[in-house]
């Protein structure tokens, strides 16, 4: 059985606790969390969200880009949310490498002549955090008035500590 296939099976059940709610398309808390990818962040439970509450915007590393962008002005333009948070995590796997050895590596594996990406790796967490705050606030399509916030989320312990500028 394929896990698409176990996934199923379980919203078979959450199906069953979700009900047939009549959730508006915009998030309650007029929230929009930045955050990683990595399987190890709960975010909803971590800040205590419920259905429909905020929205939860992924990527490797949680990093801001060009399209992290574009998601936070529909989500603040067409859907109301007045608040971004940026939430990183300890123990990253965008941590684990250098740009240009990564770009070189996947050049060697799949036969390209050249790769030009950023993959946005970092080293310091906090610092990560801090530049894609700033990032959201340099942006000339987020308005002056919403609220920016950072934090780092332990993975051993799920703490939550803040980041400022």
């Amino acid at each position: 059985m394929s896990y698409f296939e176990k996934f199923l099976q379980a919203n078979k059940a959450y199906v069953d606790l979700h009900g047939t709610k009549s959730l508006p398309l915009k998030p309650k808390m007029k929230v929009a969390i930045v955050t990683c990818m990595d399987s190890r962040l709960h975010v909803a439970q971590a800040l205590g969200l419920a259905l429909g509450d905020a929205h939860i915007l992924r990527n490797t590393g949680g990093r801001v880009t060009d399209d992290m962008i574009r998601s936070l002005v529909v989500s603040q333009q067409q859907m109301g949310t007045r608040e971004v948070v940026v939430l990183h995590h300890t123990d990253c796997g965008s941590q684990t490498f250098k740009n240009e050895e990564f770009c070189y590596t996947l050049r060697e594996r799949f036969g390209l002549d050249e790769l030009e990406m950023d993959f946005l790796p970092f080293t310091d967490v906090e610092e990560s955090v801090r530049e894609d705050m700033q990032k959201i606030i340099a942006s000339p399509l987020i308005p002056d008035d919403v609220i920016i916030s950072g934090g780092v989320y332990d993975v051993d312990t799920g703490r939550i500590t803040e980041v400022k500028l």
